[in-house]
């Protein structure tokens, strides 16, 4: 019998592709349930989680705790690349999709599995990272998508569920689909999928303004790695998830924007990411302070790339390694503070920065006395600068030319 191993959330679909391919393809199922830092139901454990996929008929459920290997692998990278795509998501599910696929395929190893499966429908995102991550890690794995071959409505999908007394919490009214981990929250369907309605409040957690007071705090970043907040160093989960409370509590870090997915679709999105938001602006901004002026500029323009690839499902791919190096190397000196001042609702400013490798020089800078500045050196350079344009202009830009007055 052929052997799948499932990437399992617990939730509806992937408890129903459980028992649905085992009824209609004749398989054993293995659950892997990756830990990538999702908030779990109060009233249930992963435990519960567990137990809900054995009553599926898995044959077992493994639960892979991966919140640092995020943080330290995959958020960090993303925070070094200021990756946003199209310049404003800052990748929160795209980047841990190749998390989990890592995962999937090292538990199909270790179970002598022919292949991999996912959950995801054939209009999503998803689908492309599950499986070309799983296809760069795994050429020989075959990669299963029950959703896309099954044909249910959600609907149909709860009544398969209670056939097979799988212990499901949903029910046949599904507000919203939320996806969220380490580094937020992706908010869809309801009245979000019309791009004119205003978000409603009730699905929000990260950025639910919690104080009318301002929240000020200093962030500490060593070769380009966040370390330490107010002086008080921790590791890079931990300091993603103490920013995720302290600057969301003034409603700071909420997107709402119309997006282009990979498969063709413009999509509406909503996205709750404090956090990353955070950290990626002040990343940005102590890197103005540190990097040389064409690495700055060159570095701008390969980060939009780099966020593309990650949002294609191609961080395991050799044009993104190639990228990482570069980026990597950029990062030697990107080590100081960045004090940021977050006010309810939803502001943030960068109000200090600071650091030992900071390339501005204020007897450079500086207009006043201490001004160390040879301004007598630019009257040459700036001839030499524009001797081009000058000779074009005198040559060939007549059009361009304003006459001398008769």
């Amino acid at each position: 019998m052929k052997r799948v191993v499932l990437a399992y959330s617990g939730g509806l679909d992937t408890s129903v592709a459980v028992r649905w391919m085992i009824e209609e393809w004749d398989v054993e199922v293995v659950c892997v349930l990756v830990d990538v830092g999702q908030d779990v139901d109060t009233a249930e454990s992963f435990d519960d989680i567990r137990a809900r996929a054995l009553a599926a008929g898995a044959v077992e459920c493994v639960i892979v705790d991966a919140r640092h290997e995020m943080a330290n692998e995959f958020c960090a990278n993303a925070i070094a690349a200021n990756a946003r795509y199209e310049g404003k998501y800052p990748l929160v599910s795209a980047l841990s999709r190749p998390v989990i696929v890592r995962h999937l395929v090292d538990q199909a190893r270790k179970f002598n599995a022919q292949a991999v499966a996912h959950g995801c429908t054939g209009k999503g995102n998803d689908q492309v990272r599950f499986e070309v991550g799983t296809h760069a890690l795994a050429p020989d794995l075959d990669v299963l998508a029950p959703a896309r071959n099954w044909g249910m409505t959600r609907a149909d999908s709860v009544d398969f569920a209670q056939k097979w007394n799988i212990p499901i919490k949903a029910t046949k009214e599904k507000i919203y689909s939320i996806d969220e981990n380490l580094w937020g929250r992706a908010v869809e369907c309801g009245a979000m999928e019309d791009p004119w309605a205003t978000p409603p409040e009730e699905p929000m957690t990260l950025t639910r303004v919690r104080t009318d007071r301002p929240v000020e705090l200093t962030l500490s970043f060593v070769a380009g790695v966040p370390v330490a907040i107010d002086g008080v160093e921790m590791p890079l989960a931990d300091l993603i998830k103490t920013l995720n409370d302290r600057a969301g509590s003034t409603g700071y870090g909420r997107i709402d924007m119309v997006e282009n997915r990979r498969v063709g679709i413009k999509s509406r999105e909503v996205y709750e990411c404090p956090a990353a938001l955070a950290l990626i602006a002040a990343h940005a901004d102590l890197e103005d302070l540190v990097l040389e002026r064409d690495v700055h500029h060159e570095k701008a323009r390969l980060e939009t790339r780099w966020a593309e690839l990650v949002y294609d499902g191609m961080w395991f791919s050799p044009l993104k390694e190639a990228l990482d190096a570069f980026i990597a190397e950029t990062q030697t000196h990107v080590t100081g503070d960045v004090r940021m001042h977050f006010e309810a609702p939803g502001m943030m400013r960068i109000v200090g920065r600071r650091s030992p490798k900071a390339l501005y020089d204020y007897g450079l800078a500086t207009y006043d006395a201490e001004d160390t500045f040879q301004h007598a050196d630019s009257e040459g350079y700036v001839k030499i600068y524009g001797l081009g344009v000058k000779t074009w202009a005198a040559r060939q830009g007549a059009k361009h030319a304003i006459p001398p007055r008769p």
